[in-house]
């Protein structure tokens, strides 16, 4: 897409969100017209909100046999008109992060702590420069839920088997998948007794979506 088509297409309007319909488009592929739980910032980061990260929706899925919620970002690639993102390789950091939580029931204030998790991460992203990309790994230094018991202490990144990569007007963007880990499998990798990508598909095995249950336990 050359510019004159960008200006076309999207009337040279400030407040054309091409990256964000793009985001929306690809989990409509998933989910229809499954209206999500939206999450959203009073003030955009590009407008100096502090929050890195601009959105979350979140899905209710039942693929994997069972039901869960499906989280997606929406901040970490370039959301919004600009003719500078044009044509680029990747749009922003190349990658938007998704999550899937076991669905034991819990109401919408009690699954506000993966805001505060995805928002924690794009900090240090935005902070760093740093991307993430498939079996890259991460102690959290604690549970990943700081008011549960979990043993869910990291998280490993793996491509979300659903939602894939997509092409946008501003690059690509990769749907990377947070998975988590307990404290024997980060000791594991730690250790280099397994790889990343023997991690991730060990833990397909059982369980092909990667959905993080947080009262899973090390064998």
């Amino acid at each position: 897409m050359d510019i004159a088509e960008y200006k076309q297409l999207f009337s040279g309007n400030d407040d054309a969100t091409p990256g964000w319909d793009a985001i929306t488009a690809q989990l409509q592929t998933v989910y229809g017209s499954q209206a999500p739980k939206h999450w959203g910032t009073a003030l955009p980061h590009r407008l100096g909100g502090p929050d890195p990260i601009d959105g979350i929706s979140v899905f209710e899925s039942t693929a994997g046999g069972y039901s869960d919620f499906h989280f997606c970002s929406y901040g970490f690639t370039s959301l919004y008109y600009d003719e500078n993102s044009l044509g680029g390789e990747a749009s922003g950091f190349g990658f938007e992060l998704t999550f899937r939580l076991r669905n034991t029931g819990q109401t919408e204030g009690e699954l506000q702590w993966v805001w505060g998790l995805i928002q924690n991460i794009a900090r240090y992203v935005f902070e760093s420069g740093n991307r993430f990309d498939q079996y890259h790994w991460l102690p959290a230094n604690g549970p990943i839920c700081m008011d549960s018991p979990t043993d869910i202490v990291g998280l490993i990144f793996v491509t979300d088997s659903e939602l894939g990569s997509i092409d946008t007007p501003h690059g690509r963007v990769q749907f990377l998948q947070m998975v988590g880990l307990t404290t024997a499998e980060l000791e594991d990798l730690h250790a280099n007794n397994i790889t990343c990508e023997q991690m991730v598909e060990a833990l397909r095995v059982d369980n092909p979506l990667w959905v993080t249950d947080l009262a899973r336990r090390s064998v």
